[in-house]
């Protein structure tokens, strides 16, 4: 019988570079928590970089960008972020995310709030960025309610858009899926579709931070509330029906979703 073959022993440089492989890839290592800070800042502020300067930049030059342009891009724009760094943070970029993930036992609850403030600065540093350079108001970038509809018709459209994100979010990052970087497709897509036939009514924010930046820079948090209470309502009920349909959370690819993982299609059957 032919002999065992033994691994090679790692040079002091490998193992050096494994070290710090290792480290970074350790979600529970406090060391490596301003990473993912960073980088839940950096794509919140592309997103709402896109998502508010649409309508700054359609004030700025009527006619310039339609609405089936201005509500597709932020889509394709998280889409990116997913592919890019989603294997950092996890790529929540929305508070509604990062508290369905926690009350899905996903995420640990201890570092939502850390990923909250950073988001609505990142969503606030991109709607200072695009007053400062279209010089227009960042009050064109927000959502607003539909004028002639009510206050709460914007709620439940909110409430609902957020229920079906949320869902394809939990779902998508689940093993009873594993469909892993196919994920992005998933979720930019949605955010592609609900913008199309959603956003005369809400502006379909689905998200409290990309609707914090531009009021804040405007200050103008006209029915603020609703861009609020819509989405993490819809958050919550997204996660009761994750519950519904695949039972608690807290698995494997659930949480390395959560966390950064998006390659959770290498978990094992059974084990997520």
């Amino acid at each position: 019988m032919p002999a065992t073959q033994e691994l090679p022993t790692l040079g002091p440089i490998a193992r050096y570079e494994q070290g710090i492989v290792d480290r970074i890839t350790d979600f529970n290592d406090p060391r490596q928590e301003w990473r993912r800070l960073f980088s839940e800042l950096l794509g919140t502020f592309l997103l709402v970089m896109v998502a508010a300067g649409g309508g700054m930049m359609s004030q700025a030059f009527p006619g310039a960008i339609g609405r089936s342009a201005a509500v597709v891009a932020p889509g394709l724009m998280v889409m990116g972020i997913i592919l890019f760094m989603g294997k950092v943070s996890g790529a929540h970029l929305n508070p509604a995310v990062s508290v369905a993930f926690a009350l899905r036992r996903d995420f640990q609850w201890r570092r939502v709030p850390g990923y909250i403030v950073v988001q609505l600065i990142g969503a606030s540093l991109a709607a200072l960025v695009l007053h400062e350079v279209i010089t227009v108001s960042a009050k064109y970038g927000s959502n607003y309610p539909a004028a002639g509809h009510s206050v709460m018709a914007a709620f439940w459209m909110e409430l609902l858009l957020t229920t079906g994100l949320v869902s394809v979010i939990l779902g998508t990052a689940s093993g009873a899926q594993n469909v892993g970087l196919f994920g992005a497709i998933g979720v930019g897509g949605y955010i592609a579709l609900a913008g199309l036939w959603g956003s005369p009514i809400s502006g379909t924010s689905m998200n409290p931070a990309r609707t914090f930046g531009p009021d804040l820079v405007s200050r103008t948090f006209t029915d603020y509330w609703v861009y609020i209470a819509g989405p993490l309502a819809g958050a919550v009920i997204a996660v009761a029906i994750a519950f519904v349909l695949r039972g608690p959370g807290g698995g494997k690819s659930g949480s390395g979703a959560a966390q950064g993982d998006i390659f959770t299609e290498t978990y094992e059957a059974g084990k997520s």
